[in-house]
């Protein structure tokens, strides 16, 4: 008999208190995940939150203190090495992700406010964050489009399907189910699709799967207006 899963531990740092409770009900709702403590600004959330152990944290970007989501994850990243980020926002500016370095990037995601509704989605955000994986919002990734004559010109049709659900963090079962494939025919192709975009996976320095998803945020440009209603 297989042994139970470890519940994955979650801080919650968000300043509006109906949002936070949204959160905190939504996530409650998935047997792997354990809230350990919520927190309505940075500044407390970086005081207490490494005492309670915890695995991911989620973070609103806006949080309307000295502080915003982003400098908490950085700074809660000193203190907790292996801590997987979710940020939270109404926008869709996702291009700081780039600036990040190669040592900082893995196990950072990024979600609309409005999509934490979908267990489905904000599990899959958490669940890679913690695996040191980038995950994208299913809204955003389909308003992006390919940069004219960028690298992403040499993949294929179902490659770049492919490609868009890796950055939505699928993971190759989940690719299998979605598009009704073999599992080895999506494994194929996602080794096609590595050498297609140059990716070295012998390169312990970084997951072949974040190389391809910042390749992704490099080569595709987003056509909306990248605000997002709650």
């Amino acid at each position: 008999m297989d042994e139970p899963r470890e519940k994955i531990r979650i801080v919650i740092v968000e300043d509006e208190g109906l949002f936070r409770d949204l959160l905190r009900i939504a996530l409650s709702r998935h047997p792997s995940l354990e809230v350990v403590g919520t927190f309505p600004d940075g500044e407390s959330a970086l005081e207490a939150a490494p005492a309670l152990r915890p695995r991911a944290a989620l973070l609103d970007i806006e949080l309307g203190s000295s502080l915003n989501g982003i400098q908490v994850g950085l700074r809660l990243r000193q203190l907790l090495p292996d801590l997987g980020i979710v940020l939270l926002s109404n926008h869709g500016d996702i291009n700081f992700l780039t600036a990040l370095s190669e040592e900082a990037i893995g196990g950072w995601s990024y979600l609309l406010k409005k999509s934490v509704s979908d267990v489905e989605t904000l599990t899959r955000a958490v669940e890679g964050a913690t695996g040191r994986l980038v995950v994208l919002d299913p809204q955003l990734v389909a308003l992006r489009r390919p940069r004219a004559g960028g690298l992403l010109d040499r993949l294929s049709p179902r490659q770049r399907e492919i490609l868009n659900l890796l950055a939505e963090g699928f993971t190759n079962t989940a690719i299998a189910k979605r598009l009704v494939l073999a599992e080895k025919s999506v494994e194929n192709q996602i080794n096609l699709l590595y050498h297609q975009l140059a990716i070295n996976r012998q390169d312990s320095s970084l997951h072949p799967r974040v190389k391809a998803v910042l390749l992704y945020l490099q080569e595709t440009q987003t056509g909306g207006s990248g605000v997002f209603p709650s």
